[in-house]
């Protein structure tokens, strides 16, 4: 009996990788305000509202890597570009209304600065290499 396992590729490669640290961005905090004045700083992480599509779909991306691996020699018909994309424009979707739900409550961009925001800026990073690895993935038609 022999496996022949097809090669990670570099779609998925950077998928995972994008999709890692999503999850690191997602336990970080995504928005901090207040503090001032000795009054308490509020904050919060990609568990909150729309943040946890972000958090989803990173898992579901690790898991779709890892999908031909645990099946063994049989294709799986879902791992290919399209479910990748479509975990994509889910986590674009879920960051993009919670940005918008932050700055909204918080009633400015302030909020969201890279010094008061990290996990939401290095889970945008992730994001934007999950959109780059579905879009690597057309490109080359990798099955």
């Amino acid at each position: 009996m022999s496996t022949h396992r097809r090669a990670l590729g570099r779609g998925r490669l950077v998928a995972a990788a994008g999709a890692i640290v999503v999850l690191v961005g997602c336990v970080l905090p995504w928005f901090r305000v207040g503090g001032d004045g000795g009054l308490p700083a509020l904050s919060g992480n990609a568990f909150e509202g729309t943040g946890i599509l972000v958090f989803l779909a990173a898992l579901a991306t690790l898991a779709l890597v890892a999908l031909p691996y645990a099946a063994g020699d049989h294709p799986v018909a879902i791992e290919r570009w399209w479910a990748y994309a479509a975990l994509a424009v889910l986590a674009v979707a879920g960051l993009l209304v919670r940005v918008a739900g932050i700055v909204g409550d918080a009633g400015a961009i302030e909020a969201i600065l890279p010094d008061r925001a990290p996990g939401l800026w290095l889970s945008a990073a992730g994001v934007l290499g999950l959109a780059v690895a579905a879009s690597d993935m057309f490109g080359s038609r990798e099955r």
